[in-house]
């Protein structure tokens, strides 16, 4: 199904302004890297915890950019390389000040969510970046296929944000979160902002 985007996003809200938690809302923050971990990225300290790196394999190119325009955006260096299975992968290098994300997102060495994690727009942003899709009846946010424990933590923190989803699995096209409904979809498009330069249709939260 195809969806076109507005761009006025203060008419979605009925306010004649921007929500306050939407992506363009405040300026970048280190802690805005939290959103390619609701997704399949991973955080990794080294030093005994003196050093951490974010990472992510996304499946097109776009996002690649995108994600390393936000990192280059927040002040941390990183680059695009090629996974084992021939899609980009975006990392950062470590840097001391990703610690506490990384720490915040790790138990021992599985990942997890933090205690009392919520999102806002950027963050949201982030996820849809590197693992957001549109799909029949809604979009879908990414999830971590091998770190289950995060899907209904994370079910629950986008609830919390007025955004309750479907968890979907893999044979419905998951792991994912399924946001669905005119309204839904129309807080969703407003928190993210507009699609990243190369977005291609039926990517990226639109009404």
């Amino acid at each position: 199904m195809a969806f076109l985007l507005s761009n006025k996003r203060s008419k979605l809200a009925g306010v004649g302004q921007l929500s306050f938690f939407s992506a363009d809302a405040r300026p970048p923050r280190l802690a805005d890297l939290a959103g390619p971990l609701c997704g399949p990225g991973q955080a990794v300290s080294v030093g005994r915890g003196t050093a951490a790196r974010v990472s992510a394999v996304v499946p097109e190119t776009w996002r690649a950019d995108a994600l390393l325009a936000a990192c280059a955006e927040r002040g941390v260096a990183a680059e695009v390389a090629t996974s084992e299975e021939g899609s980009p992968l975006v990392r950062t290098a470590f840097h001391a000040d990703l610690v506490p994300l990384a720490a915040g997102w790790l138990r021992g060495a599985v990942k997890a969510v933090p205690a009392g994690f919520e999102v806002d727009g950027t963050v949201l942003r982030l996820w849809a970046v590197v693992a957001g899709r549109a799909v029949p009846g809604g979009y879908l946010m990414g999830l971590d296929a091998h770190a289950p424990d995060t899907h209904r933590p994370l079910a629950e923190v986008l609830a919390r944000a007025g955004l309750p989803a479907t968890l979907v699995g893999a044979r419905g096209g998951g792991p994912g979160l399924r946001v669905s409904g005119r309204r839904r979809l129309a807080r969703l498009a407003e928190f993210v902002g507009g699609p990243p330069s190369g977005c291609g249709t039926g990517e990226w939260p639109v009404i």
